[in-house]
């Protein structure tokens, strides 16, 4: 059974910075893409940014050049760096890994900030 794990949210200052983690664990075959997304109070979940395995990455307009995606898949882990935060950040962050061709979900961690 294929667990995905997130950690490093919590609470910051606009301007902070956080950083995510995602790790992936489990009957692994083999991790593909993995990807952050988020949702907020009464919004439907969005796509952040992803990476495919080999290291091509995608971002939501909203978060270019303020947020990096990166990956280490010796480990099966996958990292956000959010610098420059907003208030409009504020979300449960969920990662995604897509096992094989199934996607699997994190339960998600709470990233607030306050202005």
């Amino acid at each position: 059974q294929v667990h995905v794990v997130e950690s490093g949210g919590g609470l910051v200052q606009a301007g902070g910075s956080l950083s995510l983690s995602c790790a992936v664990s489990g009957g692994i075959f083999r991790v593909n893409a993995m990807g952050w997304y988020r949702q907020a109070p009464g919004k439907q979940r969005e796509l952040v940014a992803d990476i495919t395995r080999w290291g091509t990455t995608n971002y939501a307009d909203s978060v270019k050049g303020r947020f990096t995606i990166s990956r280490d898949n010796a480990k099966n882990t996958v990292y956000l760096q959010m610098n420059s935060l907003k208030p409009e950040d504020t979300a449960v962050y969920y990662c995604l890994a897509v096992v094989g061709s199934i996607d699997s979900w994190g339960q998600g961690t709470q990233v607030t900030v306050s202005s």
